[in-house]
């Protein structure tokens, strides 16, 4: 009956089986690895910025500036318009502009100068007599990044993170334009381009289910970090 339903409704989606899992499987490895690259230099860069500033633990007011306007820029520019400017850069790291591979190089350039401030943002809610408390303790600026403000800011730094995957899917969605790969690439390629509006149809919930999906993990994390300082 199923089978039926989707050759009525979804007749070119229902003979996409294949194409959908290979889709699917390319957008998560897209998320998943520049999720992982752009956490560990964004989070590296967040954490800079929050130590240069003005108010922090090493005040260095031009590498602050350097940092902070690295950041402010990264994030102004359209993500198509990084696409087309990174390309040399992307041919220079993967061998080609074109592919899953290939446009994870911009993703994770587009997602660095977000998830930096992101990262700033959060460990900026960490109370500041807490952080003053451990300096009277002797402990050292390292010490207290780790044990003051990743610790008291986790809950913070989990939903930046869980916010920024949700960005991260709607630009490898955006990829598919230029050839990218993933669910966007199905859904502009043999959807859009090609009159078939089913194809589309289904790409963009798959799309929604994997956002649920990382909204329903993430918002688990929480509690459970939550319940664990309870």
């Amino acid at each position: 009956m199923f089978g039926s339903f989707m050759e009525h409704y979804f007749p070119y989606a229902s003979q996409m089986g294949s194409d959908f899992t290979q889709a699917t499987e390319e957008t998560v490895l897209m998320t998943v690895s520049a999720m992982i690259i752009a956490g560990v230099i964004g989070l590296i860069i967040g954490i800079l910025l929050l130590l240069t500033g003005s108010r922090g633990l090493s005040p260095n007011a031009p590498l602050y500036w350097v940092l902070d306007q690295i950041v402010n820029i990264g994030r102004s520019i359209p993500f198509i318009i990084l696409l087309a400017i990174i390309m040399p850069f992307t041919r220079l790291i993967v061998g080609t502009s074109i592919g899953t591979t290939a446009v994870t190089v911009p993703i994770v350039v587009g997602t660095i100068p977000f998830f930096a401030r992101q990262v700033q943002n959060a460990l900026l809610e960490v109370d500041p007599g807490v952080v003053e408390a451990a300096q009277a303790m002797g402990l050292g600026n390292l010490a207290i990044v780790f044990r003051v403000y990743l610790k008291e800011g986790l809950i913070s730094l989990v939903r930046s993170v869980n916010f920024t995957i949700i960005n991260l899917i709607g630009l490898t969605a955006m990829a598919g334009a230029v050839g990218g790969g993933g669910l966007g690439a199905t859904a502009l390629q043999e959807g859009y381009q090609r009159g078939r509006t089913d194809v589309t149809f289904v790409a963009m919930i798959l799309i929604l289910i994997f956002v649920f999906l990382t909204q329903i993990i993430g918002n688990a994390l929480l509690r459970l970090i939550a319940h664990g300082r309870a």
